[in-house]
């Protein structure tokens, strides 16, 4: 008996849906399981390989082994201080466990560790919110509002096994936050990135628990996403409290992080997934409406480099080659040789552009294949370019 097309189609998508989220990538994204025959991705991402197989620690998990000697109510200038001394102290701890030495599981009902220490840190930015480098310094705690019109809450939009990521990254625990500290005038997340109240307001407990079910899920990774994670660092860092499950944890960010809050986010997170938007810092203020971006960003990419493993994405943007495209790939070669780095392709007019075009006539139309071969060419020759495998 033949099966109409019709219900063929409906035949798949239900055993589709009976099947778990952890079996429907493998149909979706073979190329997942490929990649890692690449002897040069698991190289650069080695560590987050271990995390996968089970030979290596989460650095949150690890951050919750290491007890904080002073009390959390001390002046913030004495905790940065005490934090500083505990970074050093992590860095040395982690070699050491990766090593193969045993942890010291601390009793953190009784002692409070790095990891609370940069929960309390993370508060007291939030009463002079600096978690970007806009530095609005409102007290967000009392939900005085800065540029991203974030109070202390944070909402959450969307949270899935995402299988659009790159390849080592499927699936991916995507968490969609509301909210964002650019102004990107071709933003594709225009509904969540100028909408802080996009979604749905989320505890640092309840995104742990969004968090944990994405791993249980089969996630191989979390992915802290929006809009953009930085106005939401305090909730984030909190939620890692509740979290138990060794599981990487990704920043997927403009990184246009303060130095404090990129402190407090290198001791936890394992890799790092920054854009990398412009060459310059005109571009950057006309289309994102951004001032010190180079500046700002090429230092914390550096810092991301120095802490974790990191897959930079580059948007390649019509007519902006020379001023962005090749001086991006020339300083990531020089400065981050051993990153990943994927040029992408899916540029397309929106959000202001596609509503007024004769604004931006430079970005007002789709990227030309040619533009995204030169770039991809570019960053092979220099060899830092990465892409998966189709």
């Amino acid at each position: 008996m033949t099966v109409p097309r019709r219900e063929l189609l409906f035949i798949v998508l239900l055993t589709l849906r009976e099947n778990t989220l952890n079996d429907m990538w493998r149909f979706l994204r073979s190329d997942a399981s490929a990649v890692w025959q690449d002897s040069e991705v698991v190289r650069r991402l080695n560590r987050y390989r271990g995390i996968i197989d089970g030979t290596r620690w989460a650095k949150y998990l690890l951050a919750k082994d290491i007890a904080c000697p002073s009390a959390l109510d001390e002046s913030t200038d004495r905790l940065w201080s005490v934090h500083a001394d505990l970074s050093n102290e992590f860095t040395d701890y982690v070699t050491h466990v990766d090593e193969g030495g045993e942890r010291r599981r601390l009793d953190c009902e009784t002692t409070s560790s790095f990891l609370d220490l940069k929960v309390e840190l993370a508060n007291r930015i939030l009463q002079s919110c600096h978690f970007c480098e806009r530095n609005c310094m409102v007290d967000r705690s009392r939900d005085e509002n800065g540029w991203c019109r974030l109070g202390s809450e944070s909402r959450v939009s969307s949270a899935f096994l995402h299988v659009g990521e790159e390849a080592p990254l499927v699936p991916s625990g995507t968490i969609f936050f509301s909210s964002c500290c650019f102004g990107c005038v071709f933003c594709q997340n225009d509904d969540i990135s100028t909408n802080s109240y996009a979604g749905e307001v989320v505890a640092p407990e309840d995104l742990a628990k969004i968090a944990e079910s994405l791993a249980s899920d089969g996630a191989l990774n979390i992915n802290y996403v929006g809009g953009d994670p930085i106005p939401n660092t305090h909730t984030i860092i909190a939620s890692l409290v509740h979290q138990t499950r060794n599981v990487t944890q990704l920043w997927n960010s403009n990184l246009y992080c303060s130095m404090d809050t990129m402190r407090l986010l290198m001791d936890v997170f394992d890799v790092w997934l920054p854009d990398f938007k412009y060459g310059n810092d005109d571009c950057a203020l006309r289309l994102s409406g951004v001032p010190r971006y180079f500046e700002v960003v090429s230092r914390n990419h550096l810092l991301a480099y120095k802490s974790g493993e990191v897959i930079i994405r580059h948007l390649v943007m019509p007519n902006h080659l020379e001023c962005c495209t090749y001086p991006i790939l020339d300083w990531v070669a020089e400065n981050m040789p051993d990153c990943l780095v994927n040029i992408m392709g899916q540029y397309r007019p929106e959000h202001k552009v596609r509503r007024s075009p004769q604004d931006y006539p430079d970005i007002a139309r789709h990227v030309h294949r040619g533009e995204v071969q030169a770039a991809q060419e570019y960053a092979t020759d220099l060899g830092i370019c990465w892409r998966p495998v189709s």
